[in-house]
């Protein structure tokens, strides 16, 4: 099926998800379901409005945590992508009101060969930063490159997306469903694959799917983790990327990245011509900054935060619930591996208590890691619930000895899945103690490499992490965290392992859905690891931004914002 060009629209004063908040707590904290429409601006408190900011066509964004990485082809977190995919565009986007894929750089795409080959028709008026022009050898060069990473390049980073959705990468080609990339002219490309992947053109329009200028990749030695950044290795173009988004990168220092509007750009330049991303770990604390002006926005906000948001006459931009958090366990860890002493971690654990007072009202528990969006039934998905002497009968069956069962959890960051890791912690504790765990604390800073430290081999029983979709389709979520054996839950399950792959190969349509529900209820029946909710995520914004480009996927590119204060930039002439 022929995908037509996208009609280049200038977002308007609809705003996706905002809700004022007006004086009291209550209307802080209580988000229901997203809202879509004409909503009437706050009025804001003369604290809302005190600005610093001397241009008024800079917005000014308070990020959780320094970006590992701005090449987006080696990150995994959020605030990597939140930096790059303002930088760097892929061949597929993401509609900003359904998260369906849309032409990018791609006009148009077309599924051949019974889903084993795409041909992609490029977009022609389209240059990177570096001046060198976009098109299919551009294209190619990078899906060679993602293929042919080095084992070296990808050691120090887990769960790389095309590994996710291609399987493996050059070094297995028995394994991975990449095939090849071909130009067939300067503006076409085919793209072919070993076998089917339902969700490819979803999965392309993700943050680590952008292109690269290829000279810039040649130039930054990309694949050689040569620089280090906090003690994470990085390459030279890790530090400087280059690609054709509507913003170039001008610095990158610790705690702070500037970005100024790109004049070569192809698309709609909006109203923002400067970007600056500041740091502040602490959700409190980027309350503050909000409501003194210093920044105009950020992300994650908390329910101790929405006092401060509420007094202030500020905004939710609340988004629908696309990431999961979970208690993942290590079954190479003594005991865990026993299926019992699991059953009764997930009968210990009381989801809706965790919940209370901690996530955003609206936020739901998970029964399966698949979020509802995805429309995968839970019906067949075991129930474990809440059961204390269940969960004490089943710790005693297990043999469990008292032995300590070493926690990790995070400390100083907040995600989409977990706005305070300490106060989650801390209450999962005590129903584990209470249901007779013999729990060790372990908390690590997000800094220090956390999510690296709980996806490795170690002395670990227990940790809290999750998962935030980055594309519309459930292999993003089982595929991702259970398609293959992993050193963080311990597990193998080759039979699971085969549904998966064969499921993400299934074409659209019931037959798919059953085959995902079918999973979901295989890996309750394993339980490598307890799926424990689906937050609701919010940003906050001050009253100068008019409109923000909500997005459920976290696909929010800021040529897009609308500024109260602000005249846009030029169109480019044809």
């Amino acid at each position: 099926m022929k995908t037509p060009a996208a009609r280049r629209i200038r977002p308007g004063r609809v705003r996706r998800g905002v809700l004022p908040l007006a004086a009291g707590l209550a209307a802080a904290v209580a988000l229901a379901s997203c809202t879509a429409g004409e909503v009437s601006p706050p009025q804001p408190s003369a604290a809302a409005t005190t600005a610093p900011a001397a241009d008024a066509t800079t917005f000014t964004f308070g990020t959780a945590a320094d970006p590992r990485t701005l090449d987006p082809a080696l990150a995994n977190d959020t605030e990597s992508y939140r930096v790059s995919q303002q930088i760097l565009e892929g061949l597929v986007g993401v509609d900003p009101l359904t998260s369906e894929p849309t032409p990018l750089l791609a006009e148009a795409w077309e599924e051949q060969d019974d889903g084993r080959t795409y041909e992609f028709t490029l977009r022609e008026d389209v240059v990177f930063h570096d001046g060198r022009p976009f098109d299919a050898a551009a294209v190619c060069a990078n899906f060679d490159r993602w293929y042919t990473l080095p084992a070296t390049t990808r050691a120090g980073t887990s769960r790389l997306p095309f590994e996710n959705v291609f399987k493996a990468f050059s070094d297995r080609p028995d394994v991975s469903l990449y095939e090849g990339c071909t130009p067939t002219s300067r503006y076409t490309v085919d793209l072919r694959l070993q076998g089917r992947i339902t969700g490819l053109i979803p999965a392309l329009a993700a943050p680590a799917f952008a292109m690269s200028s290829p000279a810039a990749l040649q130039a930054g030695a990309a694949d050689e983790l040569g620089e280090s950044r906090d003690g994470t290795p990085i390459s030279r173009y890790g530090l400087a990327p280059v690609g054709t988004g509507p913003f170039r990168l001008v610095s990158w220092l610790p705690g702070a990245v500037d970005l100024d509007a790109f004049g070569g750009y192809w698309g709609e330049r909006g109203e923002v011509r400067k970007v600056a991303f500041t740091t502040i770990p602490n959700p409190d604390s980027r309350a503050r900054a909000l409501t003194s002006g210093r920044i105009d926005g950020y992300d994650f906000v908390s329910v101790d935060s929405a006092v401060d948001l509420a007094r202030n006459g500020l905004q939710f931009l609340q988004r629908d619930p696309y990431s999961v958090l979970y208690l993942g366990m290590n079954e190479a860890f003594p005991g865990v591996d026993d299926a019992l002493f699991r059953q009764a971690v997930a009968h210990a654990v009381d989801k809706d208590a965790l919940i209370e007072g901690r996530f955003l009202n609206g936020t739901k528990p998970a029964r399966q890691f698949i979020p509802e969006k995805l429309g995968v039934s839970n019906d067949s998905v075991q129930n474990y619930g809440h059961d204390l002497d269940r969960a004490k009968e089943l710790l005693e069956e297990s043999g469990y000895d008292g032995r300590e069962l070493p926690f990790y959890y995070p400390r100083n960051v907040s995600r989409a899945y977990l706005p305070s890791p300490e106060k989650a912690y801390a209450e999962l504790s005590r129903q584990l103690t209470e249901a007779g765990f013999n729990i060790r604390p372990v908390p690590v800073e997000w800094s220090d490499g956390y999510v690296e430290t709980v996806q490795a081999s170690g002395d670990r029983a227990f940790h809290l992490l999750g998962w935030s979709g980055s594309y519309e389709d459930p292999d993003n979520f089982v595929g991702a965290l259970f398609g293959n054996r992993t050193d963080e839950f311990g597990y193998d399950d080759p039979q699971l392992f085969s549904k998966i792959n064969r499921a993400r190969g299934l074409p659209d349509g019931e037959d798919r859905s059953e085959a995902y529900a079918s999973i979901s209820s295989q890996i309750a029946g394993r339980i490598p690891a307890v799926p424990l909710a689906f937050p609701i995520s919010a940003l906050a914004m001050s009253a100068r931004v008019a409109s923000y480009p909500v997005s459920p996927v976290m696909r929010e590119v800021f040529n897009r914002i609308d500024l109260a204060d602000a005249e846009p930039l030029p169109e480019p002439s044809e």
